[in-house]
């Protein structure tokens, strides 16, 4: 029975990455589920308190990441206070529409049209949006780092 546990947990650790790419599946939770399984199936002893406070905060940073990155991003490259909250919100609604591509295209067209009814010049409305395409490849690669540290303690915490 021990084989099947570890076969669900590795299949959940495999599945959060899939998350990344299709933002349909929570990742995070998934990972989560993945602990979870080895907590209360597989041991009897508490993997630690240290664990699952830095996993709660690792959990936090991995689900702000996109937001971060998005808003820092579309800043950076010249978007307004409108445009980085746009972009933000782009990732929340992408996130369902056409997934995966709704978290790449919903923000960048929301930066342009938000940019655009601010009086920005086409130009600057895409060099903003340009920011918040290279935002989500940043909360990608984030959140890939994270994961990995994640699941990386997780093996040398058991």
């Amino acid at each position: 029975m021990d084989i099947l546990w570890w076969i669900l947990i590795i299949a959940c650790f495999v599945l959060a990455f899939v998350g990344i790419v299709f933002p349909i599946i929570p990742a995070v939770l998934v990972i989560w589920v993945g602990f979870f399984l080895y907590q209360f199936l597989l041991t009897t002893d508490n993997i630690g308190w240290v664990f699952w406070i830095a996993m709660a905060i690792l959990t936090i940073i991995l689900i702000l990441s996109d937001i971060i990155a998005n808003s820092y991003f579309v800043k950076k490259y010249g978007g307004s206070k409108w445009g980085e909250r746009m972009a933000g919100l782009g990732v929340i609604v992408g996130s369902f529409i056409i997934p995966p591509f709704g978290i790449i295209i919903v923000p960048f067209i929301l930066v342009i049209i938000t940019e655009l009814i601010q009086k920005r010049t086409s130009g600057d409305a895409m060099k903003a949006a340009y920011g918040s395409l290279l935002g989500f490849l940043g909360g990608t690669v984030a959140k890939i780092v994270i994961q990995l540290i994640m699941i990386i303690w997780f093996f040398i915490a058991i």
